[in-house]
C-alpha cells in the first residue's frame, strides 16, 4: 500500500504552485530553521497553533504520513505547513501557519488551496479533514469559505471540519 508520501511524491511539481505561492517539503537545515525559529506568529496565534517543532517531530516518529513543508511566495519563506494523515488514518489534513509579517494578504488562503490540490490528487477518494480551536474564528471563516463544513465531531478541544467539494472557490 502507498503511503501519502509516496502519492505525493508522485505528483508533478506544477500542483505545489498556484499564482505566486508555493508549497515545498523541508529539504535543508535553512527550512528547518525557518520552520522552527524564524517563522514568527502572533501573540495570540501561539495560543492556537501547534509549533513547527511539534509537527517535524510527529514527522520523525512516521514519516510516511507527515510531510512537514515550507510555504514561500516566489522564493521567499513565509510560512509552515505539515501535510499528514488524520490521527485515525481515515483521513487526509494539514496544519500550517503563515509568519506574523506575510498575514492579511491572502497567502494564507492561496496556501490552503494548494494544500486541497496536493491532498485530492495525491487521494481523489480521500477525505481532508482539519482541526481548529473552538475560538479560532479566523481559520473557521477561511475553512468556510473554501467549501469545509463543521462535521459536529471534536478532536479532543478541536471543532472538525470536513472538505466538500465546491465548483467556485
Amino acid at each position: 500500500m502507498r503511503t501519502l508520501k509516496d502519492k505525493i511524491n508522485s505528483l508533478s511539481t506544477t500542483i505545489f504552485q498556484m499564482d505566486n505561492i508555493s508549497i515545498r517539503p523541508i529539504s535543508c537545515d535553512e527550512d528547518l530553521w525557518y520552520a522552527v525559529v524564524e517563522c514568527e506568529l502572533t501573540q495570540e496565534q501561539k495560543d492556537l497553533v501547534n509549533p513547527a517543532g511539534f509537527s517535524i517531530g510527529r514527522a520523525f516518529l512516521n514519516p510516511e504520513d507527515n510531510i512537514p513543508c515550507i510555504i514561500r511566495k516566489n522564493n521567499t519563506n513565509i510560512g509552515y505547513i505539515v501535510l499528514r494523515k488524520w490521527f485515525d488514518g481515515s483521513a487526509n489534513s494539514w496544519s500550517y501557519y503563515l509568519d506574523r509579517n506575510w498575514q492579511g494578504y491572502g497567502y494564507g488562503r492561496t496556501a490552503a488551496l494548494i494544500a486541497i490540490n496536493i491532498l485530492k490528487s495525491a487521494d481523489p477518494e480521500g477525505m481532508i479533514k482539519l482541526s481548529t480551536e473552538s475560538t479560532n474564528t479566523k481559520a473557521h471563516r477561511l475553512y468556510s469559505s473554501i467549501g469545509f463544513q463543521q462535521t459536529g465531531e471534536m478532536d479532543g478541544d478541536d471543532l472538525v471540519f470536513q472538505y466538500i467539494e465546491v465548483t467556485n472557490k
